[in-house]
């Protein structure tokens, strides 16, 4: 099983990650994980602390001579902006912030000062996982699968990004984003978007929206429809839904579907001349019944505003008992184009640890071969009986 953990503090010395049940042979550097790290860092509307950080992972175990070794593989990142709280005399936090883990960590650990919430529920603890994506990654590569994101809308402004099936499209999406200083395919609505953050910036406030994960070359037949823990749907929106300020996650259009009758969502199965199964289109996000499909994987993930604002909301000081006003902490103005980053690096984690648990294995080596000989949507790898039967249950 492929798993992993985080450690560490937004403003500690350190984030810490272990990946474990990775297997053997993967060809792995640091640089490779720093790329990915650096995307993470990018766009317009971020706050201070990514003017101080230039995050790197560095690899303390399951790496020799740049091939993982099959045992757990330990990744540290340094805070840089530690230095500035190492000597440095805390003030009391004692009035929540709404949308925060302030309050509701205070009750659930009996935290007497709020910031040992808010310093663990950070999103500055999403580094570590882009570090575990980056490695997750570079498994499914190594079978022709690629993980891309990008923004579909900030603050009410909305890309112009038509449903497709075909992957040359996605991949001009995913090369666009990257050109975007908002992550978004759409020059028209990339600049929108900026000229959105720019106003929220000057009326002190904060803006979210959705983004867009989608995996290509995926193959068929990952996850499961017989146990509600191994759907691929589930994992993927679970995994997506617990990145920080993420309020909701979906596979494909599915809110648009839940509007429209059957005949209208469903993808037609047809049959090429060379005997493969296809659809024309995907609005079932390559996922049915639990079950990769063989389409492009879409992910989709609303986020919330960012909590912290300028502008002060109402609250309560816990030690006075007092009516009072939110305090400002340093944070974002617009996160969304960021968090598409953290939503591919979960999304290569759950297809990463759906793939291994589908060839079984514990080296690249001994996996490849039972890619290539996956069973796919094609006549000739489904033969039927064709023929009457029962079920054969006993009294």
């Amino acid at each position: 099983m492929l798993r992993f953990l985080t450690a560490g503090e937004s403003h500690g010395p350190a984030l810490t990650a272990i990946l474990e049940g990775m297997i053997a042979g993967l060809p792995l550097d640091e640089e490779t994980i720093a790329a990915d790290l650096v995307r993470r860092q990018k766009g317009y509307g971020s706050g201070g602390r990514m003017q101080i950080e230039r995050d790197r992972a560095r690899i303390t175990a399951g790496v020799m001579n740049g091939l993982t070794t099959g045992g757990p593989i330990g990744l540290l990142i340094e805070n840089r902006d530690w230095k500035n709280w190492q000597e440095k005399d805390i003030e009391p936090f004692t009035t929540p912030r709404p949308g925060h883990a302030d309050l509701t960590g205070a009750v659930k650990y009996g935290y007497r000062d709020l910031r040992l919430s808010l310093e663990r529920a950070s999103a500055r603890e999403t580094a570590a996982r882009v570090a575990v994506g980056a490695i997750c990654k570079c498994l499914l590569a190594e079978f022709g699968i690629r993980v891309g994101g990008y923004v579909q809308m900030i603050g009410g402004v909305e890309a112009n990004l038509p449903a497709v099936a075909d992957e040359a499209t996605y991949h001009e999406r995913f090369e666009a984003a990257e050109a975007s200083e908002v992550r978004c395919p759409d020059l028209d609505a990339s600049v929108a978007m900026q000229a959105r953050i720019k106003e929220a910036i000057k009326d002190k406030d904060t803006l979210g929206g959705i983004f867009e994960v989608v995996a290509l070359g995926v193959p068929a037949g990952l996850g499961s429809h017989v146990q509600w823990d191994r759907r691929i749907d589930g994992l993927l929106m679970a995994a997506v839904g617990s990145i920080p300020a993420i309020k909701g996650a979906a596979v494909g259009p599915a809110f648009a579907n839940a509007a429209k009758p059957g005949t209208q969502v469903h993808d037609p199965i047809l049959l090429d001349d060379d005997g493969t199964l296809t659809r024309p289109s995907n609005r079932a996000g390559g996922v049915e019944g639990g079950i990769t499909n063989g389409q492009p994987v879409i992910v989709r993930a609303a986020m919330k505003p960012i909590s912290t604002t300028i502008n002060p909301l109402p609250t309560v000081d816990l030690a006075t008992g007092e009516p009072s006003q939110t305090v400002y902490e340093r944070s974002d103005y617009c996160a969304v184009h960021r968090a598409s980053i953290v939503g591919e690096a979960m999304v290569a984690w759950v297809l990463a640890g759906a793939l291994l648990e589908k060839l079984g294995g514990d080296s690249l080596a001994e996996i490849k071969p039972r890619f290539e000989v996956l069973r796919q949507a094609r006549l000739d790898d489904l033969p039927m009986d064709d023929q009457p039967w029962r079920f054969g249950f006993s009294d």
